[in-house]
């Protein structure tokens, strides 16, 4: 309360350990803002985004974007001094609440040490874990120390109800990403390609370690594809943190690649292309709101896959064949991820009009399912509920 009575604008922490929390972030700040006003202190770690909501990094996004089980421990050092580094900021800056956003593997450990430490502020924790799809006693752990949790899809919710935790489906980013605004016309003109030449996107991930193992696999899955449809374009969107690194491995890629940064630029270049070959994660979504028919592709460390082919639950993973509950998206995943499969699956999005449509409108039912109720916008959910939480908070200090 300032002196006059009035609430005063709320302090938060805002934690992102991988480029598309740094996404989600950004949404999540400039959605508070709204509600509360300019007012609004924030502090926290992400990267570019929410950089540009003014928010400036504790630590380099870099050092904490690692995918894999196997990949993380040649980091470990770095990250538990990250870990450190953030306990400390956060209990020195005694901010109103602390949302940590997806990255369990640093983001939960910095939530453990603060309630182990006594921190009594609450702790929102945004994007659930795929208890649904491994590991389904970390619904059990995350309840230990986490006061909400909101997550992204609508089946969600009730794996942590019944561990005690109060979870909201507050709908998923993607919806407000702009994906499905994309301007064909303008990327072509920007990049002189004529209106009747085939494009395609390819989305090789936005992590070292993943784009390290598949620029090779998606390079002669290219190659592989133009001499079965002929001359392409081929537009490589990525993220800060592996754009040099993805701009040296598509050199020699076939259908001379335009790597871009950048939402605006990616969306355009979906819009332009006729298919897409992407990294399985998160873009499916994005792809599938603009509607381009693809196929996705994950290889792990050989020792990460073996233990995930032990421990995974689910025969699919890519969120639109979960949302739809069939097969429709073509999943090359660990020994399945390899140019000639890749490249016949793309082969018959390029072509095939029977299967185009059928994507598209799996697409279209997969992206209704995402909606948060109320007719808010994802962020604009999320934004309330925590809203909510603060105003459930006893009037004294809990930090």
């Amino acid at each position: 309360m300032n002196a006059g009575g009035a609430p005063t604008a709320p302090f938060v922490f805002v934690i992102a350990g991988e480029p598309s929390g740094d996404a989600l972030g950004a949404a999540l700040i400039a959605a508070l803002r709204l509600r509360v006003g300019e007012g609004l202190r924030v502090a926290g770690i992400g990267g570019e985004a929410m950089a540009a909501e003014g928010v400036p990094s504790l630590v380099p996004l870099s050092d904490l974007a690692v995918g894999g089980l196997i990949e993380v421990v040649p980091r470990a050092p770095r990250i538990l001094r990250h870990i450190r580094r953030t306990v400390a900021a956060v209990r020195e800056a005694l901010p109103d609440a602390v949302v940590t956003i997806d990255s369990s593997g640093f983001t939960w450990r910095v939530a453990g040490r603060l309630r182990r430490r006594g921190a009594r502020m609450p702790l929102i924790h945004y994007v659930a874990p795929m208890v649904w799809a491994w590991r389904p006693r970390r619904a059990r752990h995350i309840a230990r120390w986490c006061d909400h949790l909101l997550t992204l899809l609508p089946f969600e919710p009730p794996y942590f109800a019944k561990e005690g935790l109060a979870a909201s489906f507050v709908g998923h980013p993607v919806l407000e990403s702009g994906a499905d605004r994309g301007n064909a016309a303008r990327f072509r003109a920007g990049h002189g390609i004529a209106d009747d030449e085939l494009v395609l996107s390819v989305l090789p991930g936005s992590r070292a370690g993943e784009v390290r193992r598949l620029l090779p696999v998606f390079g002669e899955t290219l190659q592989l594809l133009e001499r079965a449809v002929g001359p392409f374009r081929v537009a490589v969107p990525t993220v800060a943190t592996v754009a040099d690194f993805v701009a040296r491995g598509v050199a020699d890629w076939p259908g001379r690649p335009i790597v871009l940064r950048g939402a605006p630029a990616k969306y355009d270049a979906f819009a332009a292309s006729r298919a897409a070959l992407a990294a399985s994660g998160t873009v499916a979504l994005e792809l599938a709101l603009a509607g381009v028919p693809m196929a996705v592709a994950y290889r792990l460390n050989p020792l990460t896959e073996m233990l995930l082919d032990r421990i995974l639950r689910v025969r699919q993973v890519n969120l639109i064949n979960l949302l739809v509950g069939r097969a429709i998206v073509p999943e090359h995943l660990r020994r399945n991820c390899a140019p000639a499969p890749l490249a016949a699956a793309l082969g018959r999005l390029i072509r095939d009009e029977a299967v185009r449509s059928a994507h598209r409108a799996a697409y279209s039912e997969a992206v209704e399912r995402l909606r948060p109720p109320g007719g808010l916008s994802p962020s604009g959910a999320a934004a309330a509920c925590i809203l909510a939480v603060l105003a459930a908070q006893p009037k004294e200090s809990l930090r």
